[in-house]
């Protein structure tokens, strides 16, 4: 295992539940002894993310870059990587972080970028994900782990997780039912992602 400190690093905008389920578990299975890991910031673009106060609750450095202070998508993520660069990550974590990051951006954190994405991909990439998985009739939806890369959504799959569409599904009971998984698959695919690194 390497000795090296891993850190962690999580872009939220919103609630943060998502990055909640990663340090709870990462808390609770002790990354840091087992994998020199630990989750050292969580940054959010929007200054009034309830994410911000919950991952300080939980003991984690916040921050908040607003990106409507800047005039270019190209200018905020210029200054979100030095902000994040200050924690020298072995692993960004979009949970939840509502931006289309430029292609400079992608390329800075390449191999060490992933986001989860609340549908069985390749299918249904982009936005209003569970209304499109009712709209097409699938029996069957779920939230997909990938890597980030300049197409979006597009990335090498690194854990799925499946749900049933029940009758009388809604597009917000679907939502609920696959937030679930995501809060048990987003912990374990990073921990699995942790422990194939300290194995290299």
């Amino acid at each position: 295992m390497s000795s090296k400190q891993k850190n962690i690093v999580i872009l939220i905008s919103g609630a943060g539940s998502n990055m909640a389920a990663i340090v709870r578990t990462a808390q609770a299975q002790d990354w840091q002894g087992a994998f020199g890991a630990r989750v050292a910031a969580v940054i959010s673009n929007r200054p009034a993310a309830a994410g911000l106060q919950l991952a300080q609750s939980l003991g984690v450095a916040a921050g908040v870059l607003d990106h409507q202070g800047f005039d270019s998508r190209e200018a905020f993520d210029a200054a979100l990587m030095q902000q994040i660069d200050r924690y020298q990550p072995a692993l960004v974590v979009l949970a939840g972080f509502m931006r289309i990051l430029t292609p400079a951006f992608v390329q800075h954190y390449a191999g060490r970028l992933v986001n989860i994405h609340p549908s069985l991909l390749p299918a249904f990439p982009g936005l209003n994900t569970h209304q499109r998985a009712l709209d097409a009739g699938c029996t069957e939806a779920g939230c997909t782990v990938h890597q980030v890369t300049a197409e979006l959504d597009h990335g090498p799959m690194l854990a799925q997780a499946a749900v049933p569409v029940l009758p009388g599904d809604s597009a917000g009971t679907l939502a609920a039912r696959v937030q679930m998984q995501e809060h048990l698959l987003y912990p374990q695919a990073i921990r699995d992602w942790l422990r194939s690194a300290a194995c290299r």
